[in-house]
């Protein structure tokens, strides 16, 4: 699971995870710890990736085609499977994105709206 960092709001939209790993590989490959940190360190602490969902997820994309991995050696010398988005994967993140842009643009007039 994707949890937020704030104790008070730990529900995560169905979906954010996929899209953050699917992102977080549009920039470059790397292995499953790596994505985790990433994800942390882009969304500046807010998400908390638990190792467990993680690879669950990374599993779930590379079944759907979205992601191809091979073995690699690390720089440490350590053997770590690397995940790189495929083609699919670019056009799914493609997708997701226009999505999310659409819903946050829904929940800001919302929001302005209440306000």
């Amino acid at each position: 699971m994707l949890a937020m960092m704030d104790e008070h709001n730990t529900d995560v939209i169905q979906g954010t995870m996929d899209m953050l790993i699917l992102k977080t590989l549009s920039l470059e490959p790397m292995h499953g710890f790596g994505i985790g940190r990433r994800i942390e360190q882009i969304t500046r602490g807010v998400f908390k990736v638990n190792p467990g969902s993680l690879l669950t997820a990374l599993q779930r994309l590379e079944r759907g085609g979205w992601l191809d991995a091979e073995w690699r050696r690390t720089e440490n010398s350590r053997r770590a499977k690397v995940y790189t988005l495929t083609r699919a994967g670019r056009k799914q993140l493609e997708n997701e994105t226009a999505d999310w842009a659409r819903r946050a643009g829904a929940i800001a007039r919302l929001l302005k709206a209440e306000g």
